[in-house]
């Protein structure tokens, strides 16, 4: 068994690319699903975001799991290998172990430190339980990584003063018209970051912001975190009309298809007013031909780079000192890996003995007569099981604890020894 990821990030494609890959939230079963009917692949999950698609896997064999896991990708893109290659990386075991470490802590974010990226990884973790994909290891692995996020937050300065997508989008929109005192706003979306694009436009004066969702009850929900910002709420149905009267427009929503397109917007833009458009979304939700309207100014996240390699180098000691706690939590991870091992004979060890106690145990009760058996038995099983475990606790204690290799080793061929383990018996529990 071993663990490893393939997938690609902001640093390997283009959002061109990502978004072809993306794996919207409502597919993510069927995916999972899908993957954990290839052959080699034990455990999935899936960390699916604007800036990255990963998939965690436990694999049998390295070299037929990660072409499974490649082949998934390619029907899923339906791009052929040969073009989805170039932009793929692959890790296994330590590496693949040390990235989601690093992915969780927001050291491999395009915003270096950002937190929003902790959470989401919560969210893989969770829906890979759900849907079946998340197996034991992972399961630790995914628990462990969530811990060493959460450190890094606490015990480090990374996070102070980091920016976000949604406050680096913002910092775009000023770099571009200057001010956002006089612009008219617009947020196509009304989640997360929505909710944090509007906190960094009030922060930088730009207070004529309209909201359109498709879910009333959810942008309301925005507008009361900012009741003192009296922000317009309108449907989906309004959005072309809010547009047009917009100066600047952000795009934040799950739509898996564009929502602006040159058909759409070259009827209401006038040639004499700039719009600016910036998509933080993947897939995207402005289309690229968008870019043949003279009046029309569009960014997405991969426009975002120039702003974010500003804030990047005051953070990059903060990161040495995260990736310190990082090797803590990768190690603690290793020491429960390499203690599966051990698994095997422990579970035939505790089987055997298991076995040896309850065949006594009957032949006592039977000595001890049908009317004192009947009284007595739960006390004198209680007794015996009792006796059982304080005797096996302290070698199994030691055997899983035992980090060296060949003393591990040796430990557990002297307990088969002893006992006379037929341990192939038990390598079935191994995993499960």
């Amino acid at each position: 068994m071993n663990v490893a990821v393939i997938g690609l990030s902001h640093k390997t494609a283009s959002v061109e690319v990502r978004e072809k890959l993306s794996i919207p939230e409502p597919q993510l079963e069927q995916a999972i699903t899908t993957l954990k009917l290839y052959p080699h692949i034990e455990e999935v999950a899936i960390l699916s975001t604007c800036n990255r698609l990963e998939i965690y896997v436990v694999i049998r064999d390295n070299q037929q799991g990660v072409w499974e896991v490649t082949q998934f990708l390619s029907e899923h893109s339906q791009l052929p290998l040969s073009q989805l290659r170039p932009h793929l990386f692959i890790l296994l075991h330590e590496d693949a172990i040390m990235h989601l470490m690093r992915v969780a802590a927001g050291l491999d974010s395009l915003v270096l430190g950002e937190g929003q990226i902790l959470s989401q990884v919560k969210q893989g973790h969770k829906l890979g339980q759900q849907y079946k994909g998340v197996g034991r290891i992972l399961n630790r692995l995914m628990k462990q990584a969530i811990t060493a996020g959460k450190r890094v937050r606490t015990e480090t300065n990374i996070g102070t003063g980091a920016v976000s997508i949604s406050s680096a989008a913002v910092e775009l929109a000023q770099m571009k018209l200057e001010t956002l005192e006089e612009c008219k706003i617009a947020i196509i979306g009304a989640g997360k970051m929505s909710r944090l694009l509007v906190q960094h436009l009030l922060s930088k004066g730009g207070t004529q912001i309209s909201i359109v969702n498709r879910s009333m009850q959810r942008a309301e929900e925005l507008a009361n975190k900012f009741s003192e910002a009296s922000l317009a709420l309108h449907p989906m149905g309004e959005m072309m009309e809010v547009v047009q009267a917009s100066d600047l427009v952000f795009t934040s929503t799950g739509a898996t298809q564009p929502l602006l397109n040159r058909a759409n917007l070259e009827p209401i833009v006038n040639p004499e007013r700039p719009l600016t458009l910036i998509d933080i979304s993947v897939p995207r939700n402005v289309d690229a031909d968008v870019r043949e309207l003279p009046s029309v100014k569009p960014y997405n996240v991969d426009d975002l780079k120039a702003v974010v390699a500003q804030n990047q180098e005051s953070r990059r000691q903060m990161a040495m000192e995260a990736e310190s706690l990082l090797e803590e939590e990768v190690e603690a991870f290793e020491v429960w890996w390499r203690s599966l091992e051990t698994v095997p004979t422990i579970n035939c060890l505790r089987h055997k003995v298991e076995t040896i106690r309850e065949q006594e145990l009957e032949k006592a009760l039977s000595r001890l007569g049908s009317e004192f058996a009947e009284k007595h038995q739960e006390v004198i099983e209680a007794l015996t099981r009792g006796i059982v475990n304080k005797i096996l606790h302290d070698p199994m204690v030691q055997l899983r604890a035992q980090q060296d290799i060949e003393a591990r080793k040796q430990a557990m061929e002297t307990l088969k020894t002893l006992f006379n383990l037929e341990i192939e018996a038990a390598s079935s529990n191994q995993y499960s």
